[in-house]
């Protein structure tokens, strides 16, 4: 599964193109204050995780949806071909060389 980020693409369609304008808005509209480098990181790098809260008030700063920010690619990945497990017969249960503790 491929996940692509496309919030500078939504920003821009909405004549937003600095992290500047995108932090007024988010402030302005939705009330988030987050720091210049936060948003700066946010519109230029694809992120590992985004707090659920933080997605809603980027919809909320740019009028848009989840699916304007976010593209998943649902096809299935091809697993590689595992070499077949030898099988082996189940040995006696023994102790390992440690004695038994007392009954």
């Amino acid at each position: 599964m491929k996940i692509r980020w496309k919030l500078r693409m939504a920003a821009a369609q909405r004549e937003v193109w600095t992290g500047a304008q995108l932090r007024r808005l988010l402030a302005d509209k939705a009330g988030l204050e987050l720091s210049a480098a936060s948003v700066s990181a946010l519109l230029t790098k694809e992120p590992t995780q985004v707090k659920l809260s933080t997605l809603a008030a980027l919809c909320t700063a740019l009028e848009c949806s989840p699916n304007d920010l976010i593209e998943v690619d649902t096809t299935p990945v091809e697993q590689p071909a595992r070499p077949p497990q030898p099988t082996t017969e189940p040995k006696a249960a023994s102790s390992g060389g440690r004695s038994m503790p007392p009954l």
